[in-house]
């Protein structure tokens, strides 16, 4: 295994490494003599094998033919077919777009959906979103002489959508979107961290056997999994439950360009909650969050539940960014937004609690042991007493009780006994938010009932004001029109 990753690393150098002072003397693109299908002759064909960044590598081929000038450039995935299709989409906004890099492999299709031009599959290449454009109308083009005579209706279509098309790359058309859609999963659209929610999207999906057959595998290439594609969202751009979507993000440790994973999951007897992941490989930094959705409730939730044993440390758990945790028996009390939100075990919970604890009051300045030296004896001795008691809770050593108050009534504990019975060691009970919370949550900003008629207010005290400005500026106009009239005449 080292040896295979060793020999892809000296092969497939980055492009900044390709060109760096101490590679000068080496010879990073290689040349063959080859065969030239437009005139027959020898031209020289170049490869580069290189690596894209945050992507993978790939092979870059060069054809140019100096009898005739015939050129052509191509892009070759060097990797091997991968397990899912990937399907890509960019909306563009602003000129920077069309610099976006684009790595089209021979099996990709390419739409822009607002234009309603689809390019099937054919020669990979290593552009931007400028350049498939500009190379749909440039195709485009080819050829509407002729058929101005023989199709004259043709003509006239295909004309509308270059023209379409050429306002499209002059900035004039914006938004538009456009999608890359690979079986392969080996094309590529490059993020940026600035990107937003619905600006640049991946997804990942099962081949179908018609796919499989296309690319050469056999049916049951996905291991027996079913091989039904699920679309990215629905006909009205819903998430879908238990679709991975993944989206450009910056990652807090370094600032480097990482990926944020989202999943929408259903947690049986509650709710939909959304799972955010964010993992970077370049400094290792992860986190989770767990996002919760749906109406606001007219009330909050208070879930009291008794843990005595190995099994009710096990139970899933979510607490809410919006609740607050506490543990009685072990002096434990956590504020709404600390954690953020978490779906995990009681054990996982509290063992999370405890490491953060711990890396705040005995880790403080970084280096293990130092943050405990600064407190006094009273106060050191008391936190080993509570990060004793917390440890014996954690390995079911000692029972006690788990608080979650929630005024979102948004967080979760798994029942051990089968609904619609009630679990004896859980009670939940609901009681009206304080004006406090209410203002924490900025419910009592938000006005949920008869802002129809406040809409419509509105809308009427608006045509008002233009009618009555519609009217000065047809009063002023006719004064201006006879005092005109009125020079005229002297």
């Amino acid at each position: 295994m080292e040896t295979e990753k060793t020999t892809a690393n000296e092969f497939f150098e980055t492009i900044g490494q390709k060109v760096e002072p101490s590679n000068e003397e080496a010879q990073p693109v290689e040349e063959i003599e080859s065969l030239c299908m437009n005139c027959e002759k020898n031209g020289v064909t170049r490869l580069l094998l290189t690596s894209i960044p945050y992507f993978r590598e790939v092979i870059i081929m060069s054809f140019a033919c100096e009898h005739c000038g015939y050129r052509n450039n191509q892009v070759q995935p060097a990797g091997t077919i991968q397990p899912k299709g990937t399907h890509y989409e960019l909306r563009l906004t602003a000129m920077p777009d069309f610099a976006r890099q684009v790595i089209k492999s021979d099996t990709a299709t390419v739409k822009f959906i607002e234009l309603d031009i689809e390019v099937p599959p054919g020669k990979g290449q290593l552009t931007n979103v400028e350049g498939l454009l500009t190379n749909i109308v440039e195709d485009l083009q080819f050829g509407q002489e002729a058929r101005k005579d023989d199709a004259p209706e043709v003509h006239e279509k295909i004309s509308a959508v270059i023209d379409k098309g050429k306002a499209m790359l002059a900035g004039d058309a914006f938004p538009f979107r456009v999608t890359v859609d690979d079986p392969a999963g080996n094309s590529f659209i490059t993020p940026d961290l600035k990107d937003g929610v619905g600006k640049w999207e991946k997804h990942e999906y099962l081949r179908t056997p018609a796919q499989n057959e296309a690319l050469g595998l056999s049916a049951d290439s996905n291991d027996g999994v079913r091989l039904d594609v699920q679309p990215a969202h629905d006909a009205e751009g819903n998430i879908i439950p238990n679709e991975v979507y993944s989206f450009p993000a910056s990652c807090p440790g370094c600032m480097k360009a990482c990926t944020t994973h989202m999943k929408m999951v259903d947690i049986p007897h509650f709710k939909q909650v959304v799972l955010m992941s964010t993992v970077c490989h370049l400094c290792g930094y992860r986190s989770n969050d767990v996002k919760t959705g749906g109406e606001i409730p007219e009330k909050g939730e208070k879930t009291t539940v008794t843990v005595d044993s190995s099994a009710d440390l096990s139970r899933d758990i979510l607490k809410s960014e919006s609740c607050r945790l506490e543990c009685p028996e072990i002096g434990l009390s956590v504020n709404p937004g600390t954690l953020g939100g978490r779906f995990t075990t009681i054990e996982g919970l509290l063992t999370q609690v405890r490491n953060d604890l711990h890396t705040q009051i005995f880790e403080a300045d970084g280096s293990a042991g130092q943050g405990g030296d600064s407190l006094i004896p009273e106060e050191k001795a008391r936190w080993t007493e509570f990060f004793d008691g917390l440890d014996s809770a954690i390995a079911g050593e000692r029972p006690f009780t788990v608080i979650l108050t929630d005024p979102l009534a948004s967080s979760y504990v798994q029942s051990l006994v089968d609904p619609p019975a009630p679990d004896p060691k859980i009670t939940r009970e609901y009681y009206q938010r304080t004006e406090e919370e209410e203002e924490d949550l900025g419910l009592l900003d938000m006005k949920v009932e008869g802002y129809e008629a406040d809409a419509k207010e509105e809308t009427t005290e608006e045509k008002k004001t233009e009618e009555k400005n519609t009217e000065e500026k047809t009063t002023d106009e006719q004064v201006d029109g006879k005092k005109t009239d009125d020079a005229t005449q002297r």
